[in-house]
């Protein structure tokens, strides 16, 4: 009981203010946030769905669920391009057991695929702020997981929201889609590609944040399911996913 207590306390104050009630206390609010702009091909989009969905069924991902204090996550999911251009698809929803993966992944799996315009990472964090601040939980952490494919060149700097974010508890990961050519040549190298370094650089921040690149868009699902294993879990990465 006293834990129970100390737990809501915690979440009370990060998450404030909040719409959620008492009684209302999770391991982990996390916001998926990916990337939809016109640089993504049909083919690209389908890759990353499939790759969302697919972690979303994992039985890693569950053990990672199950091993916080309360033993739930809230999730949600939203697509992002232009400044103006954010849609969640999926909106608040409590995971506890696989039931609710399952038809949290059901839902995702059959939405459309949408195709924006410009790449506004800036953007994608204020409407990840925006979610936070009417989420019906409480938690201890709040993390936003952002996957893209290009820099920022749209809406005010990164750099300026992820510091917002950061000053009300946010943590913000990366997972940037490397492509082939000059992007794609430092992967697995010590030497950050021009991507993953704008990543380093102007996205990810707060405690524990990580930048974890993909080789590509057939690589997203091993990425995006390691990815959501080290974040539900409080674990920073060590590795690229090539």
């Amino acid at each position: 009981m006293r834990r129970r207590i100390l737990l809501a306390s915690a979440c009370a104050i990060l998450a404030a203010p909040r719409l959620a009630r008492a009684g209302d206390e999770v391991d982990l609010l996390l916001v998926l946030a990916a990337d939809v702009s016109q640089s993504m091909q049909h083919a690209d989009l389908v890759m990353q769905r499939r790759g969302y969905v697919a972690a979303l069924r994992d039985r890693d991902v569950w053990r990672a669920v199950g091993s916080g204090s309360c033993g739930s996550i809230g999730l949600l999911y939203l697509e992002w391009s232009g400044v103006r251009e954010q849609q969640v698809l999926v909106p608040w929803t409590r995971l506890a057991h696989a039931e609710d993966a399952e038809a949290f992944a059901a839902r995702l799996e059959a939405a459309p695929l949408n195709t924006g315009t410009q790449t506004s990472i800036s953007g994608a964090i204020a409407a990840a702020r925006r979610a936070f601040a009417t989420a019906p939980f409480v938690a201890p952490r709040m993390v936003v997981d952002i996957s893209g494919d290009g820099e920022n060149n749209h809406g005010g700097p990164a750099a300026e929201e992820r510091d917002a974010a950061v000053a009300e508890g946010v943590t913000l990961n990366g997972l940037p889609v490397l492509r082939q050519g000059p992007l794609l040549a430092s992967v697995g190298s010590d030497n950050p590609s021009p991507l993953e370094q704008h990543y380093r650089d102007q996205v990810i921040g707060g405690m524990g944040a990580f930048v974890l690149p993909a080789n590509g868009f057939e690589s997203f699902g091993t990425a995006i399911r390691r990815k959501l294993v080290l974040e539900i879990a409080g674990r920073p990465a060590d590795t690229r996913v090539g």
